[in-house]
């Protein structure tokens, strides 16, 4: 029978392998720490939804629901989706789950991952991850400031370099439908410039042509008006209080009239981090505001304000988080088969005691044990061989320093004795 060959991962889909997986750890860790401080609690959202959850939430003219979604029927026919973003997921459980009445000022955070059949390039797949926060039930500047604060800290703690943070109004009801038509009439005096999709946008939600990815389309709505000169008194009263609060902060930020989110229930603020060197799609993350979408999803009139960061990208600008990809203490080498009981005893003692240990089976070389030890990035190696087993104790070698200590642990040891000659000596004792 023929080798039917290996199968390749579908395209933009990837495996996120042990390293790496580390490195996205710390970030996840500092986020559950930092948000925590803040009073957000953890939420675990399903990774398909309804269709009409995100038709009805991000908009029907978006790209997201046009052209990026995972949609299909369910054999009930059902129509569900692949999850391309969490919000509205959030404000559903929010519903759902009684949130609402219980608890009206939730303060929620997530992390998973989320799909969309965009096209696959560096720090942008088909399946990516997030990690959020959302605030429901509170409409005043003071909490998107203090959101502001937070993301601030939070990439402080993880060492984030490079980024940018970027604001923006983009008004609410009263004032966003002048805004609308005064861009409808600057698209339509130049819609031979712009693309057939543009041209379908202005007729269903002009302010769709300031997110199209087309250069043609760029270059046309870089001299398009901004919202910022249509904000009515109260939006323009809370954007110069958000700013007012992250200046008295020290918040760094730049005022960017021309920043829009890709979907339709953001309103008044608006914010994205830029990374530096990421290429064309340099978004590390970004929220914003979004006070009608509860309403829009059969709740209350309830505000929300939220925001999520692109894992990916954030691990692209967080070099710091590099220093998680350590092995383990030690690695547990038995030489041959008489090592092997004894090698796992003392690896399962050491491990009970938080230690962490490899174990690698008898059977080699000791130089070829010893390689394993190294690829493994171990501090110490436990080495159980003919002369150890009579002596009852074994031999470690510090990796680090080429140093061997005969017959240094006692193999019959309990576990707390063990666990404290084993960290003695990965800092050097004897």
């Amino acid at each position: 029978m023929s080798n039917p060959g290996t199968v390749s991962a579908v395209k933009g889909f990837r495996d996120v392998l042990p390293d790496e997986s580390r490195r996205w750890r710390v970030l996840e860790d500092a986020a559950e720490s930092v948000f925590g401080r803040y009073g957000f609690g953890e939420v675990r959202l399903p990774v398909l939804e309804r269709t009409e959850l995100f038709a009805r939430s991000l908009g029907e003219t978006t790209d997201i629901v046009e052209k990026e979604m995972y949609s299909f029927a369910d054999r009930d026919e059902t129509l569900v989706t692949l999850r391309p973003e969490a919000t509205a997921g959030v404000v559903r459980a929010y519903l759902e789950g009684g949130l609402v009445q219980a608890d009206p000022t939730a303060r929620l955070f997530y992390r998973g991952p989320m799909f969309r059949r965009e096209r696959p390039q560096r720090g942008r797949y088909r399946q990516f991850y997030q990690i959020g926060v959302e605030v429901l039930g509170r409409d005043d500047a003071l909490v998107d400031a203090e959101l502001l604060v937070m993301l601030d800290r939070y990439l402080t703690e993880v060492g984030t370099r490079d980024v940018r943070l970027e604001l923006n109004s983009l008004g609410d009801a009263t004032c966003r439908p002048v805004y609308r038509e005064r861009l409808r009439e600057f698209g339509t005096a130049h819609l031979a410039a712009l693309c057939p999709d543009c041209h379908r946008r202005l007729e269903k939600n002009p302010l769709r042509i300031l997110d199209c990815k087309v250069e043609g389309c760029r270059r046309v709505v870089a001299d398009a008006p901004v919202m910022l000169d249509s904000l009515c008194a109260a939006c323009r009263t809370h954007f110069d209080e958000v700013r007012r609060l992250l200046d008295q902060e020290g918040i760094a930020y730049g005022v960017n009239p021309r920043l829009v989110r890709g979907l339709d229930y953001y309103c008044r603020t608006a914010f994205e981090l830029i990374g530096a060197g990421l290429g064309a799609q340099n978004a590390v993350g970004g929220g914003g505001r979004y006070d009608g979408l509860v309403a829009a999803l059969g709740g209350p009139d309830v505000p929300g304000v939220g925001f999520a960061l692109g894992v990916e990208r954030l691990a692209m600008v967080t070099p710091g988080a590099e220093a998680v990809a350590a092995g383990p203490m030690a690695v547990v080498l038995p030489l041959d088969a008489r090592g092997v009981g004894p090698a796992l005893r003392i690896a399962t003692r050491l491990r009970d005691q938080h230690v962490a240990v490899g174990l690698e089976p008898a059977g080699r070389s000791l130089k070829a044990l010893l390689r394993a030890a190294d690829r493994r990035r171990a501090r110490l190696a436990v080495i159980i061989g003919d002369d150890e087993l009579q002596a009852g104790r074994a031999t470690v070698r510090d990796l680090a320093r080429h140093e061997d200590r005969r017959h240094a642990l006692p193999l019959d040891a309990p576990g707390p004795e063990l666990a404290t000659a084993v960290r003695a000596l990965a800092e050097g004792g004897s």
